[in-house]
Order: structure tokens, then C-alpha cells, then sequence
């Protein structure tokens, strides 16, 4: 069961990331890099399926050949590696035509590889079929030992180019940009683990040659692949789903439940909003919140106090907070206190005029920084919203 899982888990979410990016290659089709992220994502999609040794096992017999799977998984791989290096040059952009000399200089070496393998299958012997360990077994065979290591010198280059590449690109990356940045992050965790894969294979191959008989366990070597596979697969769904207009629509409609959850008590009064269906989208869910919230501000209007907003917006200055931050920050303190007079002045406690006294500074600030109203501008400044 569990090698059912990391076998289609991969499969399923590179298949994901592309069905994402379509959309995308359709209406931009003349871009390099839409392509080679779809060539990577539809590449890399059956890779993990294909490389299971009952699929292994399956293609070898529903072929007639025996170890046919040998050159088909090892070709796909160096076509994905090769994606990897194409994708890496279109990301770190430069002259066009550098970079589309650079592109076809890759394409013409991963194809050269990959045509290798299968020759170099063709042309050697490989009588027994090993469903997990060929690359070991076969390590002295000759032609294909020259097959195995054309194999894992393309996929080693390839992989340490899109991680060395991701990982500075991740140094560089602005904070703000969360999807982007997990993702980035994510590709670098999958390439670590890919790269420590390939160490091991590269170590077991080098141990045939010295004469020792060292293998990478079997179910080791199947969670390695996978969960890199799995790492960069979700690496390339992160920031296509987390750039999106839905997702950001989302954000803002999460991060403004406290505001929402303060204020609606207010609006509920000044008008009668349309009741929301469970299948309404996130967009109109976001602008329904948005409404009530502009009713419930307009509705306390009239309680607003200036003076507890300069207050409060010297308290932030004073802290050590930019302007417009603490201009945020005073504006919620306000509404929080216009909330609480309101309240007050319903239950009678406070019947004329219905002002509650400042209170000393510290004691100010306590209040406006424990109020929900407060924790969500703070969190909207923030994220930038």
C-alpha cells in the first residue's frame, strides 16, 4: 500500500501542476518558459509510475524484451534532466539569443544522451531482468555500463542545476512573495533528495567497479525518488495556484474574518445583506465580506473618536512602527474603541454621551493591541493588503 502511494502521489500531483499550467501555454504558447515548464511537468509525470517494479515488470513482458523498461525509464529521466537544464536557463533569462543558443546546445546534448541509451541498450547484454537494482547489477557489463553512467551523469546535471539555481534564486527572492518562495523551497528540498539518490547509486555503482557488492535498499531508493519527485512536483504547483487571483482573493477573505467577525453586529442593522449559498466562489464571498464590513464602518461613523486615534497612532510612532503602518493601527484602535462605546451605550452603562475615557498611554495600547480589530490590520499591513 504504501508503495502504491509513493508511486501515484508524484503522479498525480505533477499531473496537477500541469493541468494548472495549460491554461496558461495555451494563451501563451509563444513563450519558452510556459513550454518547458510543461514539458518538465508532462515528463515528469509518469516517471514514478514507469520506475515501479510491477510496471517494470509488466512493460518486460508485455514487450517481449527483456529489461525493455531499462532504456525507457533511463530516457525519460535524461529527457526530464534535460527539461531541468532548459528551465533553469529560461528562468535566469539573459540575451535572447544566448539563451536560445544555450537551449538548443542542451536540447542537442540530452537528446545525444538519451539516443545513447537506447543504443548502447541495443548494442549490449542484459539477459537477466533485475526489476530494482539493474544499474548495480549490470555495472560491469559492457555497453551498458557505459548506458548507466551516461544516465546518471545526465540526471546529476541536470538535477544540481535546478537546485543550485533555485536556491539562489530563493536568497534572492523578495519576503513578500510567500508562493513563490515556498515553492522555490520545496524544488531545493526535492533536489536535495534527488541528489542524495543519485549519490547512492553513483556509491554502489563505484563499489561494482572496486569489486564490492554494495546496494542502495530497494524501498531507500524508491522513497528518495519519490518524495523528490513529489518535492518538485509541488514546487511548481505552489506559486501557479498561489499567484492566482482565487487563492490571493482567499488570502483577503481569510484575513479579514476578525474585522468581519467585529463588525457585522453593526452592519446588521443598517441593512439587510443577501444571504451567500454554500456554492458561491471565493470572489463573491470576498466582496460580500468587504460590504459588510464598509456597512458596519459607516455605521459607527458617528462614534468615532479622534482622539483616541491620535493616541493610539503616537503609541505606534513611538514604538518604533513606519507611518503608515502605525496610520493602520490608529484607524483600528479607533474602530475598537467605537465598538466598545457603541456596545456600552446598548446595555446603558454609558447613556451621555457615551464616550469612554482615554485611559493612560500604556493602558491604550494594551487594549488597541489585544483587539481583533487590531491583530487583523496588523495582519493585512503585513501581508500588504
Amino acid at each position: 500500500m504504501s508503495e502504491q502511494v509513493l508511486r501515484y502521489l508524484p503522479a498525480s500531483v505533477m499531473v496537477l501542476a500541469l493541468l494548472i499550467k495549460a491554461p496558461t501555454l495555451r494563451r501563451d504558447v509563444d513563450r519558452p518558459l510556459n513550454r518547458a515548464a510543461c514539458a518538465l511537468l508532462a515528463v515528469g509525470a509518469p516517471l514514478t509510475f514507469l520506475a515501479s517494479p510491477s510496471t517494470i515488470s509488466t512493460v518486460n513482458r508485455l514487450t517481449g524484451v527483456v529489461n525493455f523498461s531499462a532504456p525507457l525509464v533511463f530516457g525519460l529521466i535524461t529527457v526530464f534532466s534535460g527539461t531541468c537544464v532548459v528551465l533553469v536557463l529560461q528562468w535566469r533569462g539573459g540575451p535572447p539569443a544566448a539563451v536560445r543558443r544555450a537551449t538548443r546546445l542542451t536540447v542537442a546534448a540530452y537528446g545525444a544522451a538519451t539516443v545513447a541509451i537506447v543504443v548502447l541498450f541495443v548494442i549490449g547484454d542484459a539477459p537477466v531482468e533485475r526489476v530494482r537494482d539493474l544499474d548495480t547489477y549490470y555495472a560491469t557489463t559492457p555497453w551498458i555500463r557505459e548506458m548507466i553512467v551516461c544516465f546518471l551523469l545526465a540526471h546529476t546535471v541536470g538535477t544540481s542545476a535546478l537546485t543550485v539555481l533555485c536556491g539562489k534564486w530563493l536568497r534572492r527572492a523578495d519576503r513578500s512573495l510567500r508562493p513563490l518562495r515556498t515553492g522555490l523551497a520545496l524544488i531545493v528540498v526535492g533536489g536535495l533528495l534527488d541528489l542524495t539518490y543519485l549519490a547512492a547509486k553513483w556509491a554502489s555503482v563505484a563499489a561494482r567497479w572496486a569489486g564490492r557488492d554494495w546496494v542502495v535498499p530497494a524501498d531507500l531508493a524508491l522513497s528518495l525518488a519519490s518524495g523528490a519527485a513529489l518535492m518538485i512536483g509541488a514546487g511548481f504547483i505552489v506559486p501557479l495556484v498561489g499567484g492566482s487571483a482565487a487563492w490571493q482573493d482567499f488570502g483577503r477573505y481569510r484575513r479579514l474574518r476578525p474585522l468581519w467577525k467585529a463588525l457585522r453586529g453593526s452592519a446588521a442593522g443598517r441593512v439587510r445583506t443577501v444571504p451567500l449559498a454554500w456554492w458561491s466562489p471565493v470572489g463573491i464571498r470576498l466582496v460580500h465580506r468587504e460590504s459588510v464590513i464598509d456597512d458596519g464602518i459607516l455605521a459607527l461613523a458617528s462614534w468615532f473618536d479622534p482622539a483616541v486615534r491620535r493616541t493610539a497612532y503616537e503609541a505606534a510612532r513611538g514604538q518604533g512602527l513606519a507611518e503608515d503602518r502605525a496610520a493602520v493601527i490608529a484607524d483600528a484602535a479607533m474602530l475598537a474603541a467605537a465598538c466598545r462605546r457603541r456596545a456600552a451605550c446598548a446595555q446603558g452603562v454609558h447613556p451621555d454621551p457615551c464616550r469612554l475615557e482615554s485611559g493612560p498611554l500604556d493602558a491604550l495600547a494594551r487594549e488597541f493591541g489585544a483587539s481583533p480589530i487590531v491583530a487583523a490590520a496588523r495582519e493585512a499591513a503585513a501581508s500588504g493588503a
